[in-house]
Parts: structure tokens; sequence; C-alpha cells
């Protein structure tokens, strides 16, 4: 069963996804299916706007950006009462209520924490709540992305999986957001960690985040934007990741359907997209929902209705994208 959400339209964890008001625009408005919250840690990540920045760079509607951010100085149990007190004040019948995903990081035992609490939240609320598990950041010194090791895949899989075991009523649904693979032996990893832990206790996959060890300079050829390390090497995203994350999102897909006990699990795109032609193209290679990071920072909650509103003119000139084209497809 995929995961649905209507319109299969959401952003991403990013920046713009920070504080209540981002949060309440996201929510309100009619283009989105649900709403990401930038990923949190308990107590809130300590940012600093000297070394955590973010920089837009390419020309027109189609932005690129670099950003060394880290995490949310938010903290999760901040985020656990903003959105409640965002939904408590929706009066829509309870198949209206927009689902909320929480993305959240940090080590097993405290993604063990995290899901318990949000089980907790669960039955307190008709709105569903979902848990994204970012094991894909690329800008924590000294941390290396969790998602590129099988053996550490393979720990957050088993704490999700006796946890889930332990609170199987609860109906929080769980995925992990990927970092950019770049070859094959990598995605070989994916899938082996997947199997090994079974059933699998992922609901969905968020693919991809920021490819890192980017740089760009400025005209006087110094870092457009500083870092902890003070080389100014950043993570990329936006349209210049577009490709990338294309070809990751159909190569997870395929994949993942070449393996009956993994071929259920949903897949939301992440990387570039910022228009209808974008987020055809994301459809076609086996999303189920779009998210939108890049975009939503340059052009505000607008380019929702602006992406929706461009994939109806192209469907009305009679361009009908294969959605899902390539699933099953033989790499």
């Amino acid at each position: 069963m995929s995961l649905y959400f209507s319109p299969p339209l959401l952003n991403s964890a990013n920046p713009w996804a920070t504080t209540k008001e981002d949060l309440k625009v996201l929510y309100d408005s009619p283009h989105t299916g649900a709403v990401t919250i930038r990923t949190a840690i308990f107590g809130g990540f300590a940012h600093d706007d000297r070394i955590h920045q973010y920089r837009f760079f390419g020309k027109g509607t189609k932005p690129s950006s670099l950003n060394t951010l880290g995490y949310s100085p938010v903290s999760f149990e901040d985020y656990c009462s903003t959105i409640m007190d965002i939904v408590s004040r929706d009066s829509k019948p309870c198949h209206l209520k927009k689902p909320v995903i929480f993305s959240v990081t940090g080590s097993p035992q405290e993604i063990q924490l995290y899901y318990r609490r949000l089980c907790q939240l669960q039955t307190t609320t008709q709105t569903r709540l979902l848990m994204e598990i970012n094991l894909s950041c690329p800008n924590i010194i000294g941390k290396e992305p969790p998602a590129y090791s099988h053996d550490s895949l393979v720990l957050y899989l088993q704490a999700l999986r006796h946890t889930i075991d332990e609170d199987a009523k609860a109906g929080v649904e769980v995925g992990i957001k990927l970092p950019p693979y770049t070859h094959k032996s990598q995605y070989d990893t994916l899938i082996s960690a997947l199997l090994s832990v079974t059933p699998c206790p992922l609901r969905f996959i968020t693919s991809t985040n920021t490819l890192g060890s980017c740089l760009y300079l400025s005209d006087d050829l110094s870092p457009a934007i500083y870092s902890e390390t003070g080389t100014g090497i950043s993570g990329l995203a936006g349209d210049a990741l577009h490709p990338l994350a294309l070809g990751n999102v159909r190569t997870i897909r395929s994949m993942l359907d070449l393996q009956p006990s993994l071929k259920d699990i949903s897949i939301i795109g992440v990387g570039g997209v910022s228009d209808g032609a974008s987020f055809n193209r994301m459809r076609a290679v086996g999303v189920d929902a779009v998210a939108v990071g890049t975009a939503l920072g340059r052009q505000g909650v607008e380019v929702f209705s602006k992406i929706l509103r461009e994939e109806q003119e192209l469907k009305e000139r009679n361009y009908e994208p294969k959605v899902n084209s390539l699933r099953a497809s033989k790499l």
C-alpha cells in the first residue's frame, strides 16, 4: 500500500520549516498534502549563525543552494507542543486533517525515545503522525552519515523493529532519509541492511538529502559561505542536485521492487523540484510523494500552488507522465 498524501506534495525537512510560523503556513496551505518539521533533536541543535549558513545560486526560477547547516535549534519537545497546538486548531474532519512528519536524528536509543513519544502523541490526536529518521546530514563534523554504513543502518533498523513491536497499536509510520548514493555498492549496502531485519520496519524512504563535499566561490574567489572547518565545504541542494536525485530514486525504487519483502516501501522524492516538469520527472521515476526544499526557500509557500498549476497545464497540453513508469525495470 502506497504512502498516501493528497496532493502528493509536501515540504522536506529544511530551514524554512523551523518556526511555528513556518509550520503553520505550510499546514494551512491547500497545496501541501503533508508537512515535515525541520530535523530535530532533544534539547535543540547548537546553531551558530557564523558557521551554519545557506546560500542560493543559479538564475531564474530553478534555484540551487549550498548549506553548512546542522539540525533545528528548536527542540523535539518543543516541536511536539507546536504541532499539537497547530493541529488542535484544525476543525476539519479526521480524514481531511493533514499528516505531519517529524524528522528526527540521534543514536538508535534516542530514536526509540522519539518513537515512543510520538506514539503517545498519536493516541491524543486524529492527525496522522509519521517519523522520518535523518541518517544523512553531511555537515556534522566527525559523524559520517549512518546511511552509508551497513552496520550502522542495521543498528537503527533493529532498534526500530524492537520498539515498533512494543507499540504495534500506535500506528506511527516510520521512514529513513538517505544521503545521495553515487555507486552501486552503496545501494547494495542499503538493500542488504533492509533485508537483514525482518520484517523491515520501514514504511517509506526519503531520497535524497544534500550532497556533501561541495564548494561555491564568490567573485573574489573566497568561499561563498562559512563552515565549521573554515573551508566553506557544504551540502548541495536544489536544481543542481536534480539529476542525481532522480537517479537515486529510480535505482532505489527498482531495487526495492525486486524484493518481495521490500516492494511495499514507499519513496518520498527530494531534490531540485521547483515546477510542474520537475514534479512530473520525480513521479515518473517511482516516488509516491514529492518534497520541496530549496525552491520553498527561494519562492515561498506559493511554490506548491505553482507546481500543481503547472502540472495541470502540462496535462491539458496532452503531456501525461507515466507515473512510476520505471518501477521494476532492470538495473
